[in-house]
């Protein structure tokens, strides 16, 4: 092992709790040694295990990210990779990545905008366990049961199931629920330790055994304990992920619908929880999203893969009876997560990151986006992040979680925080402070810094601030520190959109119109770079990247001045 290599693992290390760091020995022991991860009894006898439909308040709202007819047709198609039709199906589909397969094991697809039919969904189901024996990789491990005992209790729960025979999925849920409750995620925690209680709680609720209550009570444990780390005072997921916050409310949502409609002391305890919560996550999820009506892309995230913030602000109005909340004024200030916006008037978005990368113990989805931002000019998206590609480790993976992937500045080509692996991070970037405010004259001030860059010789610092007035956004760039470094600030530029250079200018169109002048502020080279746009997980985009760069002794200057054009005009946002 490398000396640099040795650093990461020892600062990666440093940030785990010492329960996870337990839970990965054991679990690495077993794999070394061949040891199952989970030990059942053998199934004794043909007899289903007792259950009854869920009880909930409105029906589940359908994933309108799957087609029926493709289903029907056993086409899968996740994250931009397919699966060869077929029946039976090729459930280890090695040629596709790990997430691709987590998703096919998942089983979301049974929640189709139009109802797969009762037929399909059980060839489907019986498929699974014919080709998936306990303990078999991918479709046995934690997250993929979580997420697939979920979607088959809420399809078994379809009062059309009733005249089929039901006891192979019976007992295979039975079977997995048992294996769940003893391979709980305690060594990743976070959103994946949710799923797990999600889970528990469903089969509790779902099965009629001497299993279900304490099934049902570790789960409301579980979720009450977690909940309360997980979602913070200003209602945003603690993982900082605008796409795996969208996920939580929609776990959030579900146990809710279960829960209100029972006559129980846990699921009452559940209940109020989830009801002062809800408000501050939907506030938080709409603020998130830009005028398109999807969510700004930090920290892993990507469209198509979650729920809109307009569908599940649906859902709970659906559930509650109330309006859904949205955020007010033209600044959105959420200090707990660390994410700021300003909306001065309809069409118009600018995202600013200037939070942790995560919680110290799973910053698993963190990306160099700190003082990185997003900006929506007339319902387009402009400058955009580079979003995420893939979740293997690979050049895409790096060029997306690194520096160069985000609109934010860059000192001696070093990533501010230092992201490894797939889903690592050693040292990681921290803000100084960042606020937002709103002046009585319209003008809306954002200033923030972080500490990512005080390895370095000079231990520089770099301190963003940036004003929306009248003309539009004013970028200002300060390193402070001590030492001779290069400096590069970089902006993506949707690829949608024509991008022409004019000595130190940039000129923004969209089909001819202007949308935005972008001119390059203080000394230095200014070039017109390539970047990449994944937009969503599988497909990636060549862009445009305005790169403004400077070799100068600390402190030192610079930013960017981004004139909104004439062709640009408030637009009615999406729902």
């Amino acid at each position: 092992m490398s000396p640099k290599l040795l650093e990461y693992y020892l600062h990666t290390l440093a940030h785990l709790r010492p329960g996870q760091i337990a839970a990965r020995a054991v679990r690495e022991a077993r794999r070394r040694l061949g040891v199952p991860s989970v030990w059942l009894p053998p199934e004794i006898g043909t007899n289903p295990p007792p259950c009854a439909p869920l009880k909930v308040r409105v029906d589940f709202p359908a994933c309108h990210q799957f087609d029926a007819r493709d289903i029907e047709k056993y086409r899968f198609t996740f994250l931009n990779e397919s699966l060869e039709p077929g029946s039976p199906l090729d459930w280890r589909c090695r040629a596709n990545s790990r997430l691709f397969r987590y998703h096919l094991h998942c089983f979301k697809y049974l929640q189709a905008a139009a109802a797969i039919s009762p037929a399909r969904a059980l060839a489907l189901i019986n498929d699974w366990i014919a080709q998936n024996p306990e303990g078999a990789p991918d479709s046995w491990d934690p997250f993929p049961i979580s997420c697939r005992l979920v979607n088959w209790i809420k399809c078994l729960s379809r009062p059309e199931l009733s005249r089929y025979d039901l006891g192979a999925p019976l007992r295979s849920a039975h079977r997995q629920a048992l294996w769940l409750e003893r391979s709980l995620e305690f060594d990743l925690l976070g959103n994946h330790l949710l799923k797990n209680a999600k889970a528990l709680l469903f089969c509790g609720l779902f099965f009629k055994d001497r299993h279900a209550r304490r099934w049902l009570s570790a789960g409301v444990q579980l979720l009450t304990r977690e909940l309360g780390e997980q979602v913070l005072a200003d209602g945003g997921h603690f993982e900082r992920s605008p796409l795996y916050h969208a996920m939580i409310v929609e776990d959030c949502l579900d146990l809710l619908n279960v829960c209100s409609e029972l006559n129980d002391r846990l699921a009452a305890a559940l209940c109020r929880l989830l009801l002062p919560l809800l408000p501050a996550m939907l506030r938080f999820l709409a603020a998130v999203t830009h005028p398109d009506g999807q969510i700004c892309l930090f920290n892993d995230s990507a469209l198509g893969v979650e729920a809109s913030a307009g569908e599940l602000g649906q859902y709970y109005e659906n559930l509650t009876g109330r309006s859904s909340p949205r955020p007010l004024g033209p600044a959105w200030s959420f200090p707990a997560t660390g994410y700021f916006v300003m909306a001065p008037r309809q069409g118009e978005r600018l995202f600013i990151d200037c939070g942790p990368v995560g919680p110290d113990h799973q910053p698993g989805h963190s990306h160099c986006d700190t003082l990185s931002i997003e900006l929506s000019l007339g319902g387009t998206r402009v400058i955009v992040d580079s979003g995420c590609f893939q979740y293997e480790e690979g050049e895409m993976r790096r060029y997306n979680r690194g520096n160069r992937g985000h609109n934010a500045v860059t000192i001696d080509g070093r990533n501010q925080s230092q992201v490894w692996g797939a889903h690592r991070c050693a040292k990681r970037a921290r803000p100084v402070y960042g606020r937002l405010d709103a002046h009585p004259d319209g003008t809306l001030v954002f200033a923030g810094a972080h500490d990512g860059y005080r390895r370095l010789s000079g231990r520089p610092v770099h301190h963003r601030r940036i004003v929306r007035a009248a003309s539009g956004y004013l970028i200002e760039d300060r390193v402070e520190g001590g030492g001779r470094h290069e400096i590069v600030s970089r902006l993506h530029i949707n690829p949608e959109l024509r991008v022409v250079l004019e000595g130190t200018s940039a000129r923004i169109s969209n089909r001819e119109k202007l949308v935005a002048t972008v001119h390059r502020l203080g000394p230095g080279t200014f070039r017109k770079g390539c970047g990449w746009y994944a937009p969503r997980f599988g497909l990636k985009k060549e862009c445009v990247v305005l790169e403004s760069s400077l070799t100068a002794h600390l402190p030192c200057r610079g930013g960017w001045l981004i004139e909104v054009g004439n062709g640009v005009a408030g637009v009615r946002e999406r729902d």
